[in-house]
């Protein structure tokens, strides 16, 4: 991972682009669906406003965040579907205001964080640039889904670096979601950045190797893009595999995206 500085700078950057995709929409159009399945652009932007609330309180105040992840962790997919309700029912200025408070905290909070200290997060504690990774892997998935609702296609910088170092650490979360025991044989990953730039991760002489694109990398771990649209190779029957399951977060994996879904984007 990079420094913690270039981390944080380049989670406000990611923040900024949803913000200039949504700050000249009307009403109507924040209840625009997006692919995700019952889900508006407003719906979008209020998970983002209380994902960073909760990085914000957990950078900010560990004890806050500890007891309200103990009393939603029997359900808590269900916790922040629940979270919701209180951002739906606002007027959608209302809810980019909040956005842009939590996203701020949030950034100023883990910008506060000693260099090499662990803040709380839901299952296990991360330093706070992994978190601010993390926070840039929801910009990222959520950011997509509103601008192919909008149907704008977005230019990435090389600031999904960040992703993708967070998308191989994470590696196993898609075998889990699936109840399935991930490798435990290394994966080499080579990919492409938006520059140019040649991104490696992993044993050089790693038998499963992953090599392509890095920002449709980020579309896949997002699950934003099926692999079929992609620009990914795999060598290797589980470095294959992996293609059909990757995903960079925790939990169910959802739907995913269906082959040529997204063809009239160009």
């Amino acid at each position: 991972m990079n420094d913690s500085r270039d981390v944080l700078d380049d989670l406000t950057a990611a923040g900024d682009e949803i913000d200039r995709l949504v700050a000249e929409l009307d009403e109507r159009q924040w209840d625009t669906p997006t692919p995700a399945p019952g889900w508006t652009i407003k719906h979008q932007i209020a998970h983002l406003a209380f994902i960073f609330r909760l990085a914000g309180a957990a950078a900010g105040a560990p004890e806050a965040f500890k007891a309200a992840a103990a009393a939603a962790a029997e359900d808590f997919d269900g916790a922040v579907n629940a979270a919701l309700a209180g951002y739906l029912d606002k007027p959608a200025a209302t809810v980019l205001d909040i956005w842009r408070e939590e996203r701020a905290k949030a950034g100023a909070a883990l910008a506060a964080v000693p260099a090499g200290a662990l803040v709380p997060w839901l299952v296990n504690p991360l330093p706070a640039p992994v978190l601010a990774c993390a926070g840039i892997m929801e910009l990222f998935g959520h950011g997509q889904d509103v601008a192919d609702a909008l149907g704008i296609r977005r230019e990435p910088t090389d600031g999904i670096r960040h992703l993708v170092g967070f998308a191989t650490l994470t590696r196993d979360f898609g075998y889990q979601a699936r109840g399935l025991t991930p490798p435990s044989e290394p994966f080499r990953f080579e990919l492409t950045g938006p520059s140019g730039a040649l991104w490696e991760f992993g044993p050089a002489d790693a038998e499963q190797r992953i090599t392509g694109s890095a920002h449709d990398f980020c579309l896949l771990a997002t699950r934003r893009r099926h692999r079929a649209d992609l620009e990914l190779s795999a060598t290797g029957a589980e470095a294959d595999r992996y293609l059909d399951i990757a995903q960079a977060y925790r939990g169910p994996a959802g739907p995913g995206r269906t082959p040529g879904q997204f063809a009239h984007l160009g």
